[in-house]
C-alpha cells in the first residue's frame, strides 16, 4: 500500500532497476480511500533476494504498508484482452470455447473479435492454447492482482 502521490509508480520501479531485481507482473490502482494506491508486484529470487526487496520497499517514503500474499491463503486473478482473427463461420466456436472458460465476447468485427477473460494464470494459458489456431491480433495483459482470504489481516490507515 502506498500512498497515491506523482511519481510512486517511479520509485518503486526504480528501486527494482537499480537493485537488478526482475518484476514478473506488476499492476496498481487507486483503493476505496483515493489517498491510496494497492500495487501489486509478482518478483521472483530465493528467500533471501525476496527478503530484501521486502526491506528495501519498506525504506521508500511512500511506502505504507507491505503484505506478503502467500498462495494458500490469497486470491489471485489477472486479466486479458485478446483480439483474433475469425471469419463468419469460425465465430461460433470461439464463443462455445470462451463460454467453457467463463470469459466474454466483448467486440465482434466482420473479421475480429475481443475476448475478455479473467482467472487464474493457468486458466489463462489454457484459453490461450485453444486459440493457436487463430491468428492473434493482438494480446493484452494486466498482471496479477490479489488479496489475502478473510478480515483479519486488513491494515486500515489513518
Amino acid at each position: 500500500m502506498v500512498e497515491n502521490n506523482p511519481g510512486v509508480l517511479s520509485h518503486v520501479s526504480g528501486l527494482f532497476s537499480r537493485r537488478g531485481y526482475n518484476i514478473d507482473s506488476f499492476s496498481s490502482g487507486v483503493t476505496a480511500d483515493p489517498r491510496y494506491t494497492r500495487l501489486t508486484i509478482v518478483a521472483s529470487g530465493d528467500e533471501q533476494i525476496l527478503d530484501q526487496i521486502e526491506k528495501q520497499l519498506a525504506k521508500l517514503e511512500d511506502v505504507l504498508h507491505i503484505k506478503k500474499l502467500p498462495e494458500h491463503s490469497s486470491v489471485f486473478r489477472e486479466l486479458i484482452l485478446v483480439k483474433i482473427r475469425v471469419k463468419d463461420t469460425e465465430r461460433q466456436a470461439v464463443v462455445n470455447v470462451t463460454e467453457i472458460f467463463h470469459g466474454r465476447v466483448v467486440d465482434v468485427t466482420k473479421d475480429a473479435m475481443i475476448i475478455e477473460l479473467t482467472g487464474k494464470q493457468d486458466k489463462l494459458d489454457a484459453f490461450m492454447d485453444l486459440l493457436t489456431d487463430y491468428e492473434i491480433l493482438e494480446l493484452a495483459r494486466t498482471g496479477f492482482t490479489g488479496l489475502s482470504r478473510g478480515a483479519e489481516d486488513v491494515i486500515y490507515l489513518d
